[in-house]
């Protein structure tokens, strides 16, 4: 009985120490320790107490607690059930290459130099699975079904790097689905184009275009930090300050800056904000509103989406009505 629980438990922690050693997780210790440095330049330019990095009614914060608890625990439910993506990924992009080939007929694959398609793939590889990100992330806000599960990572009262990991169970398998997808149909094109040897361009083991943006202090994105681009490249990338700005408790911030690198999807679909037009960063709230109390206590987390959701469904009980953040 006590090795049925010490197992899952123990591989629990080893999945998680992994975490920081994988440069494809975003916590990864390379990641972290260019965060902190950046940080700590951005404190030390605007004359701000270094104290206030460390402070403890940021990082032990109620909200905060239950971030780390969520974190262990969905990374629990994720070892217990997890799938892993090539069993899934592989038959998708051979399914979606066998159908361009009917489709369209076959044909000689294209002869490049080998860096080439390397290239092509990783930028492709990248591209889709930034825009379907996006797109995912958009849903969530749009629809209402799905909004109730996404509420999960907007009712954070304050943001950690952790914060990234808060979402709901269901949230997080759609990500994962999402993931699997957007791999099969790089794969599937590139394979339909160039043939089946395809590999990417990678900084330890991840496509130097996340590598990239992970190390430009994607971790910064979910903290205090006020790190802005500035207006020209925050036309093309999401920087920290705005995704801060998306988290705001304001009405006018919920539904913007969907994106996760990029910011040329948010541009085309008409909901950038740039970081520029908040005159005062500082008086940025995060959360959902001082009256949501729906999401204080960590049962009511994972089962009141499920209620809510439930709801939503029966048509009899339901009144389409989207849960904001009270206008401040």
């Amino acid at each position: 009985m006590l090795d049925a629980i010490a197992t899952p438990l123990l591989a629990t922690f080893e999945l998680i120490a992994g975490y920081f050693t994988d440069a494809n997780q975003r916590i990864y210790w390379l990641y972290s320790a260019v965060a902190i440095a950046m940080a700590i330049a951005v404190f030390l330019f605007k004359r701000l107490p270094l104290t206030a990095l460390i402070s403890r009614d940021i990082w032990w914060h109620p909200s905060a607690r239950q971030d780390y608890v969520i974190f262990f625990f969905n990374r629990l439910l994720k070892m217990l059930g997890a799938i892993p993506v090539l069993l899934v990924m592989a038959p998708m992009a051979i399914a979606l290459s066998g159908w361009l080939e009917t489709t369209f007929g076959h044909r000689e694959f294209i002869v490049l130099a080998n860096w080439q398609i390397i290239a092509l793939f990783t930028a492709l590889l990248f591209l889709v699975d930034d825009f379907t990100r996006f797109l995912l992330h958009y849903l969530l806000h749009k629809v209402p079904l799905l909004w109730e599960f996404h509420k999960v990572h907007h009712s954070a009262k304050v943001l950690t790097p952790i914060t990234i990991y808060r979402s709901h169970p269901v949230e997080s398998f759609l990500y994962g689905m999402r993931m699997i997808l957007s791999q099969a149909i790089a794969v599937g094109v590139c394979y339909y184009f160039f043939g089946p040897t395809l590999s990417m361009f990678d900084i330890l083991g991840a496509n130097v275009f996340v590598f990239a943006f992970n190390v430009m202090g994607s971790n910064l994105r979910h903290s205090h930090v006020w790190l802005s681009w500035g207006n020209v490249l925050e036309h093309i990338f999401i920087s920290p300050a705005q995704h801060q700005i998306h988290h705001s408790d304001k009405r006018i911030h919920i539904d913007c800056n969907f994106g996760s690198a990029l910011a040329i999807w948010d541009k085309a679909f008409r909901c950038l904000v740039l970081a520029s037009t908040v005159k005062h960063p500082k008086d940025i709230t995060f959360g959902l509103g001082k009256s949501f109390v729906e999401h204080d206590s960590l049962p009511a987390i994972y089962y009141m989406p499920l209620v809510n959701a439930f709801k939503k469904l029966n048509p009899l009980t339901y009144k389409r009505k989207k849960t904001l953040p009270e206008q401040r």
